[in-house]
Formats: structure tokens, sequence, C-alpha cells
């Protein structure tokens, strides 16, 4: 893999840049425009608001791209309900992206604001637009392989030789940085329980791995 240059770098994590958000079934919006404040609240006015929203854990991607929010609901009163599924249950992120939806919908002038979390279905990264897949490479964080779901380990991951160590080795991670798949596992957590830590051999970098869930 050949690694993306300034250029590039530029195009995926600039503010100019216009993706596609996801759908509330977890497939890819048809369309996306820039909201204008003072405007009549509509579901694609909030659709697009929220696409502006960063995730504050990873803030090269937005909480649409994440895939979290899964419905907006516009009332005849302009009143908006917005359902949002956390990436899991004990995501400590969740006020402060609860706050931060809010405010971005109270900025546009819509102050009627409801939020529902729900948690089932459970939040899965297929449910991650291919955009935010690519803004996490670019961003130095490896993405969750794509249709490799499984369940997050909330233990410690045993060592090399260890009872309980996977009988067939785990697919090896590609580097973000430099493409190289000679990298190696070396802690089953990152900055947060989502994300696995590995090294490269190839250039020598850690890097963060959101974990395919």
């Amino acid at each position: 893999m050949t690694r993306p240059s300034p250029a590039e770098l530029a195009r995926l994590l600039g503010d100019g840049w216009d993706p596609t958000p996801a759908a509330p079934s977890g497939g890819e919006r048809a369309s996306h425009r820039t909201p204008v404040a003072g405007e009549p609240a509509t579901a694609d006015a909030v659709w697009a608001a929220l696409d502006g929203v960063p995730d504050p854990e990873v803030p090269a991607i937005s909480v649409v791209e994440l895939g979290i929010v899964r419905d907006v609901r516009v009332a005849e009163d302009g009143a908006v309900t917005v359902t949002i599924t956390p990436t899991y249950s004990g995501c400590p992120a969740m006020r402060e992206i609860e706050r931060d939806v809010r405010a971005a919908l109270v900025g546009r002038g819509w102050p009627d604001v409801r939020i529902e979390t729900v948690y089932a279905p459970a939040w899965t990264t297929e449910w991650m637009t291919d955009v935010a897949r690519e803004k996490l490479r670019a961003y130095g964080i490896a993405p969750p392989r794509a249709g490799g779901a499984t369940l997050v380990t909330l233990r410690r991951a045993p060592r090399a030789g260890q009872a309980g160590t996977p009988s067939e080795a785990s697919a090896a991670v590609p580097c973000p940085r430099c493409g190289s798949a000679d990298t190696r596992l070396q802690s089953a957590f990152g900055s947060t329980a989502c994300k696995a830590m590995h090294t490269c051999a190839a250039c020598g970098e850690p890097f963060e791995e959101f974990k395919p869930i």
C-alpha cells in the first residue's frame, strides 16, 4: 500500500471534503449538503449538521461516519429527536457526544432537541462508512477489517504459548503508516477499549487498530 501524499491527506481530513454520511440502516446516504444556520429543521438538514460533529475520541471522523447516529426525526412543531447507539455500553464518550450533538443543533437554531440512546441492535463496526475507514487510516489508526467482526476482548489477552492463546495466528493488521503487514499485537487495549496497540517491524512505528466489533 502506498502511503497517502500530503495532498491526499488534506483531501481526506480537510474541512472542504464533502463525504457521504451514513444512513440509519448502516448504508451510505444518497446526498449531503452544508446546513445553513436559521433554516427550518428538516431531516436532511439535521443529518448534515450532525455530520459536522466529530467523534471526541477520534476527531478525524464524524459521529455520522462512525455510524452511531441511527435515526433523525423532526416533528411538525420543529422538535428534533436524534437516536444514537454507543459503540459499547460503557463508552465514556457518550455524554460528551450527546452534549456536542445538542450544541450543534441548538447552534443551527433548533432549540427543541431530544436525544434517545438505544442499545439494540448493538453497534457494529460494519456500520462505519468506507469514508470513515479511509479517514482513520490517514489519521494513523488501522481501520476495522470489514467482515471481521468479533467480540471486544474485556480481559487481558494471553501471551504466546500460554493457555488460551488462539491456535491459529490472527491475521496481521496492516500498518496504516507504511502499509506493511509485518506487524505485531502489543496490547489488546489502546487508548480506549475499542482499540488495540500494534507495532510495525517495517517502519518501527507503533499504531492503534480500531478493533472490529
